[in-house]
């Protein structure tokens, strides 16, 4: 086993699930952190050596809580460290602990840690950037990127809750039934920042971790019985269903991004965008419309057209609009930018997003949409230094490759021209 981006793929998929372990074991957010990070490392020394376990989380859980206590023990000068081989033979105990994953608390622990997290004494903000950090591990810069702040106010904010939850002595067990319903809006939110990392990474060599998006997907699946009525979360699982559907077209055999409309649709998963599709007419069937919704609706209209040119552009612009009155914010204007662009041509979108060049100036995707805009009304050298920005602020090579295949085709276009 010498495969570091499994291994590194198998730990990211495995940290909610042992951080929420290891939390209820310890109760305490910065000694389950170091539990977990000491087990990472024993996992990447131990791991090519030995073959990768049966379970990754029992593994992680079990060798995070001993390296704890051993650390706590260490501390009080009760005993000495363990030799590392009487910790590293896990044969017994990691089929044990595999057996007691599948009981309730363990299959509760990661929903415990979101509403631990999205505890009421914080704000919104620290609540999402917390989880973030504790549940995916996600790290300050990727947390930082997705909050369009920079780095040092995010860490500020991280380490700021960390402190509330400790000084509150926030009880480490799950809500009662009044409490989750006042956390349930950061709950969700937290779920949907977790599948969009998954969707496109922030971060390494991957540009989607599907593991993650699967996560969330359970994750909502487990909110939904909590909230069987609530149409918001009915929303919430039927847009990232719809979504994750596509996975399996939206990287060629290189790994480059494949843009929707050039997507092979035959690959799409038909049996969830029909489970998509289904929550989404349940959800809107009790009229209470919301911002999940909304998103999820225009999911199922990218999902319902057989071919790129049956997209219904101008419905999806009016459903932005209506996402842009119950969620204000500079992406839902960029998303609808692209909207307004199939539907009423580029110039019309290029004025909707001129307003945005300040808040979105850090910001990947606006450079990209911005550059792509360019170039269809024949601004090359300005679309040119839009894609060179956009390729600076590139977050996977996924992404720098895709601005560069537009480059190249600015690069082609002026050949041909001077040709002529």
């Amino acid at each position: 086993m010498n495969d570091l981006a499994w291994i590194e793929t198998a730990l990211t998929g495995a940290r909610p699930q042992a951080m929420g372990a290891l939390l209820r074991y310890f109760r305490d957010l910065d000694r389950a952190e170091e539990a977990f990070q000491e087990a990472c490392l024993r996992a990447v020394k131990t791991w090519p050596i030995k073959g990768p376990p049966r379970d990754p989380a029992a593994w992680l859980i079990f060798v995070g809580r001993n390296a704890a206590l051993d650390a706590v023990r260490r501390d009080s000068r009760n005993t000495e460290l363990p030799e590392d081989a009487a910790i590293s033979d896990l044969d017994d105990a990691e089929a044990d602990m595999a057996e007691r994953l599948d009981d309730a608390h363990y299959r509760d622990d990661i929903l415990r840690l979101m509403f631990i997290c999205c505890h009421p004494d914080l704000p919104a903000t620290q609540q999402i950037a917390l989880a973030l950090r504790i549940v995916c591990g996600l790290t300050v810069p990727e947390i930082a990127s997705a909050f369009l702040v920079n780095e040092k106010a995010m860490e500020q904010r991280i380490t700021r809750a960390k402190r509330r939850v400790t000084g509150a002595d926030v009880p480490f067990a799950a809500p009662d039934a009044v409490e989750r319903s006042e956390r349930l809006a950061a709950v969700a939110a937290m779920i949907y920042l977790i599948f969009n990392e998954g969707y496109s990474a922030s971060g390494g060599e991957t540009h989607v971790r599907e593991q993650l998006c699967e996560e969330a997907i359970r994750l909502a699946r487990l909110l939904l019985r909590l909230f069987p009525a609530e149409p918001e979360i009915m929303g919430l699982l039927a847009l990232m269903v719809l979504q994750h559907a596509r996975t399996p077209a939206r990287l060629d055999a290189e790994g480059d991004i494949v843009l929707l409309e050039d997507q092979d649709r035959s690959l799409w998963n038909r049996e969830k965008i029909a489970e998509g599709l289904a929550l989404v007419d349940k959800a809107m069937r009790h009229r209470k419309p919301g911002p999940y919704q909304l998103q999820a609706a225009i999911a199922a209209l990218h999902a319902r057209a057989a071919k790129p040119e049956d997209t219904d552009w101008q419905e999806i612009n009016l459903l932005y609009q209506m996402l842009e009155r119950y969620q204000p914010s500079p992406i839902v204007r960029l998303n609808r930018a692209v909207a307004v662009f199939k539907a009423q041509g580029p110039e019309a979108a290029l004025l909707l997003i001129e307003p945005l060049a300040d808040r979105l100036s850090g910001y990947f995707y606006f450079h990209g949409v911005r550059g792509a805009l360019l170039m269809e009304l024949g601004r090359k050298a300005e679309a040119h230094t839009a894609f060179d920005k956009a390729i600076a602020l590139a977050r996977t090579p996924a992404e720098a490759a895709h601005i560069r295949q537009h480059i190249d085709r600015l690069l082609a276009d002026g050949k041909k021209r001077a040709a002529s």
